[in-house]
Parts: C-alpha cells; sequence; structure tokens
C-alpha cells in the first residue's frame, strides 16, 4: 500500500457516489488511491475542545482495532489547540501552528479528524481551505430505532444526504457594528453569493444525486431573500435540468418540518451556508441523537476535514457521557471517502450497529430496556467487535 501523494492544486480522482449503506463512498471527492506498497496512510488529529479529548480517542481505538489484520496502516500526527483555547492564548480560533498542521498533512495526502472547537474555528478553518462543500449522510439505524424523540413511522426508510454550501453566505459574511459607550448601537451583515459559488455546489448536488435516487431538493427563502433565492434558483433549473434530476426548491421552514416528519421523501438536500446548518440539526432528530450525527468538509484540492455535528457538549465534558458513535462513523467515512478503504469503514460501523443493538448504551440514545455505559466503555465494546470480526 502506497502513501497517497498529491500536489495542493491536483483534483481529486471522481469517484462513483452512493447512498453509504453498504460502505460504499458517497462522495466525488473520493481518491481511491490504495496500491502497492507499505506506507501509512496519514490521519491529522484535531482532539478539540468539550467533550473532543474523550471521542476522539474512542473513534481511533475503534479505527485501530478494525484495522488489526489488515494491510492498512495509518500515521497519526496530533496537532494544538483550536477553538477557545486557542483564543485565549492565542488571540485567534485558527492558529498558524494549525493551518501549518493541516497544510502538512493535506500535502502529504491525508486527510484531518476534527474535535469540536469553539467560536469561529470551523468556519474560519473551511475559509483557509477553502472547504466549500459540507456532505452530510442522515440515515437512522433500526438498532435504536427504540429510541430518540421521533415515531418509528417518521424514521423509517430515511436516507438523506445533506449538501451545504460552506464558502460564501451568512457565516462567511463581512460583519461590522457601530459602538458607543460600550454598547453596539448598530451591526451590519455583507451577505453575498455568486454564480461560481452556486453553480459548483449545485454541481456536487447533481453528481450525488446522479449515483442515489436522483432526486434534488434546493432549500431557499425566496421571498425573504429574494436576490440570493433567485440566484441559486436560476443556476438549479438550468443545472440540475442538465443532469438528469428531479428539482423541487423549498422554503427553509417547510423543509425543517418536513425532514422532521416525513424525511423519506428527501433523497439530496442542498442549501446555503446557514439553512444547511439548521437543516443538519434537523436531521440529526432522525438519527435519535446529535451525538450520532457526522460530516465531512471537502475542497476541490482534495483536502477534507471530518467531524461530528454535535458541537463540543461542554455540559458533559470530562463525565464520560458523551456519545462516541458520531465521531466513530466519521472516521468511518474519512477511511472510506479519502483513502478508498470501504471495508474498513464498514467494519468499523457493522461493530458499532451490533454493540448498540445488543443494548448497550450512552444516555442520549437510551432506550427502555438499554445497559447505559460511559463514553470509555461503550467505546471498548465497539472496539472488541470490530477486532473480532471477520
Amino acid at each position: 500500500m502506497q502513501t497517497p501523494q498529491r500536489s495542493p492544486h491536483q483534483h481529486p480522482r471522481r469517484a462513483k457516489a452512493a447512498t453509504g449503506r453498504g460502505g460504499e463512498a458517497i462522495s466525488p471527492f473520493s481518491r481511491l488511491r490504495r496500491a502497492g506498497g507499505d506506507a501509512p496512510y496519514p490521519i491529522g488529529v484535531l482532539p478539540g475542545e468539550g467533550v473532543g479529548p474523550e471521542v476522539i480517542p474512542a473513534a481511533l481505538a475503534v479505527l485501530a482495532a478494525a484495522a488489526e489484520g489488515t494491510p492498512h496502516h495509518f500515521a497519526l500526527r496530533t496537532g494544538g489547540a483550536i477553538g477557545h483555547e486557542a483564543l485565549e492564548h492565542s488571540g485567534r480560533y485558527v492558529t498558524d501552528e494549525v493551518i501549518a498542521f493541516c497544510r502538512e498533512t493535506f500535502d502529504d495526502g491525508g486527510a484531518l479528524l476534527c474535535g469540536p472547537g469553539g467560536g469561529r474555528f470551523v468556519y474560519d478553518l473551511r475559509a483557509e481551505f477553502d472547504l466549500f462543500c459540507k456532505l452530510t449522510p442522515v440515515q437512522p439505524w433500526a438498532e435504536i430505532a427504540d429510541a430518540g424523540p421521533l415515531r418509528r413511522a417518521a424514521t423509517r426508510d430515511v436516507d438523506i444526504l445533506f449538501v451545504r454550501e460552506n464558502s460564501a453566505g451568512v457565516y462567511q459574511g463581512r460583519s461590522s457594528a457601530h459602538r458607543e459607550h460600550g454598547r453596539i448601537r448598530d451591526a451590519r451583515l455583507l451577505v453575498e453569493y455568486d454564480d461560481r459559488r452556486v453553480e459548483r455546489i449545485l454541481r456536487m448536488a447533481c453528481d450525488v444525486a446522479h449515483e442515489r435516487r436522483g432526486r434534488v431538493c434546493v432549500v431557499l427563502k425566496i421571498d425573504g431573500i429574494p436576490d440570493i433565492s433567485a440566484l441559486w434558483v436560476e443556476q438549479a433549473q438550468r443545472l440540475i435540468a442538465d443532469c438528469g434530476a428531479e428539482l423541487e426548491v423549498l422554503e427553509i421552514d417547510n423543509a425543517c418540518y418536513q425532514v422532521a416528519a416525513e424525511g423519506s421523501r428527501f433523497d439530496v438536500i442542498v442549501s446555503p451556508n446557514l439553512f444547511g446548518d439548521i437543516l443538519a440539526d434537523v436531521g440529526a432528530l432522525q438519527l435519535a441523537s446529535r451525538g450520532m450525527s457526522f460530516s465531512g468538509n471537502f475542497a476541490e484540492s482534495g483536502a477534507a476535514v471530518y467531524q461530528t455535528g454535535h458541537g463540543a457538549a461542554y455540559d458533559i465534558a470530562g463525565k464520560n457521557r458523551a456519545n462516541p458513535v458520531g465521531q466513530i462513523q466519521s472516521l468511518a467515512m474519512l477511511v472510506r471517502e479519502s483513502f478508498g478503504l470501504e471495508d474498513l469503514g464498514e467494519r468499523m460501523l457493522r461493530a458499532a450497529r451490533d454493540v448498540l443493538a445488543e443494548g448497550w448504551r450512552t444516555p442520549d440514545i437510551a432506550g427502555p430496556d438499554s445497559q447505559l455505559v460511559g463514553t470509555q466503555e461503550l467505546a471498548r465494546l465497539i472496539a472488541e467487535r470490530a477486532r473480532t470480526a471477520s
């Protein structure tokens, strides 16, 4: 096996996209660079804040167990502080040290496993490396159908891929404020989209829809944000018709309700930055808990950052209560999407599903007859199952 190598400006190999239910790649960014040799795959690790230092080691333990007895080897490298901790020491949410660490990992053909970082960490990191596309799969697990706030009928047959534009919109707008006597008197935010940014994210939605069920829903707020919405609709009508997909346009408020109430009607949902953030959290209702949510952020260069969707969860940090399964799924996504190791990623997921099916749960996904365990014990059980899986 040869360590993946690429130029920072080389476009990733376009691979077949799929739903991911069987462990296949779901992103056209997949590089699938397996070859001869035994050099390890580089994984850069940013443990992050809050529950990050608990769930990141848990995920890495499952990967190590799943890789035993296989020809796959990984070179782990750990970066510095991010988020609020970095701000306290450097005045920035993403330090020069962390930027250099990420760039070196990407240049070596690796990918980044990221714990939660507060403040503007995720937004600034995405801007630094033009991680314009965020893919968030939402596929409820039958093994925990007894948990979560939604009825089983609402989660049945749900398989959604959220495609979020990361590079512009509200989170990447230009903000300013006027202060008098220590108080903000007025504040402004300039939000922009151009046709290039909209086109490239819509093309990504088309690519994944083409290999899924061929339906794309664009979520906007047409009357409330008319000009930006019109830009998206015009581009969508042209591009999605060309790729042969079925197009639907929904308003953000209606879309949130529909995702929770009738999620099975959706295939691919694409949206601007803010709306994509909201929709992914609503989609986590389908998963029973935000602790099960995960995603990947991708650049056209092939750089990729994988994360959970639950944030730092400072209220339970250090209490051995955090659900590690979202972080485990993010790492399984990393080895599939960035390294093409579908079998290894599937082994990790199968182990997690088997353990949850036996009733071992953290509090956030507990059912009526569950056996409650902490972060470390649940990770140990999953790692042991992955180690013994055939």
